[in-house]
């Protein structure tokens, strides 16, 4: 039965990414929706959602709080809704809950959380713990945080689910590791979501994951789009292509993040920033034509020749 609902709700979201990948795959189309749907249910998310690795690890510093309470507002009054945090950020967890609070706890809010503890049977009280952090009554989302004891807490996460304590589950990984493993778990377990590593001087995922996220219908989080800025620091130190325009960005950082959620397969992307100015330039970047895919690939070949 499961099987046969899954397969419904991702056709209807396969009917549903195919309209909107039309605009995606045609040069001259109008703008392309800021939208994608999630495969296993079809609701709506947005392209760009906010990451909180290293950014929002600040600690008890007040001004530091505040400031990331203020790219949180940001995201919210831009159109944002998924926020992606994890216990191995730290502090993060807590400036998040802070953040949350001020901005009245938007009721769009999307929160996409992790599990990351090696012991199975300490998944429960570390997901208690991380929503008391934040100050959310459940999830939205629970993954796994890369692979660890994966089995365990795939088990736990089913049942928190099947109790409506989660609504969606999903599993990680980043720096581009244990790719076989993921695609085992993609290919034989029933999750709705992966999170891995994509961009456009690491584009693995396009032989084997991306393609699979499809075929099965798991929504696809990209993590390290900008790959924790470095890509972006060197690529400012490169003149930019006399085509830009066609790509539809105004710098790099917005042509960095184009080339990532065009891809047909990916459903947010979760660039961190500690500025406002970034979020809301992230966010503005989906709201506009999307590369297709003869555009995509000039876009590689012009990074590669730098």
């Amino acid at each position: 039965m499961q099987l046969n609902r899954r397969s419904l709700l991702k056709t209807l979201g396969a009917g549903a990414l195919g309209t909107a990948c039309t605009g995606f795959f045609t040069r001259h189309a109008q703008a392309a929706p800021q939208i994608r749907q999630i495969p296993s249910s079809g609701e709506p998310l947005p392209l760009v959602g906010l990451g909180s690795w290293i950014t929002f690890n600040v600690g008890n510093d007040r001004t530091a709080r505040d400031s990331s309470a203020d790219v949180i507002d940001a995201f919210f009054k831009g159109g944002g809704r998924l926020i992606d945090s994890s216990p191995m950020y730290a502090s993060s967890q807590s400036t998040i809950g802070y953040g949350l609070k001020k901005a009245g706890y938007p009721k769009q809010l999307f929160s996409a959380e992790k599990v990351w503890t090696s012991s199975g049977g300490e998944g429960r009280a570390q997901i208690a713990t991380t929503q008391d952090h934040w100050g959310v009554p459940r999830f939205d989302l629970m993954q796994i945080h890369n692979l660890v004891a994966w089995q365990e807490h795939l088990q736990t996460l089913r049942s928190m689910k099947a109790a409506g304590q989660l609504r969606y589950i999903g599993i990680t990984t980043s720096h581009g590791r244990r790719h076989d493993l993921l695609e085992k778990i993609m290919t034989t377990e029933d999750i709705d979501f992966v999170q891995l590593t994509y961009n456009v001087s690491d584009r693995e995922v396009e032989q084997r994951l991306l393609p699979l996220a499809r075929d099965r219908g798991i929504a696809v989080i990209v993590n390290r789009p900008y790959q924790r800025g470095s890509l972006i620091r060197r690529m400012s130190r490169e003149p930019l292509p006399g085509w830009i325009e066609e790509t539809g960005a105004a710098n790099w950082p917005q042509f960095l993040l184009k080339f990532v959620v065009s891809h047909p397969a990916v459903t947010c992307a979760i660039p961190a920033t500690t500025r406002v100015d970034h979020v809301e330039e992230n966010l503005a970047m989906a709201d506009g034509l999307l590369p297709d895919m003869a555009l995509r690939r000039r876009m590689v070949d012009y990074v590669k020749q730098l």
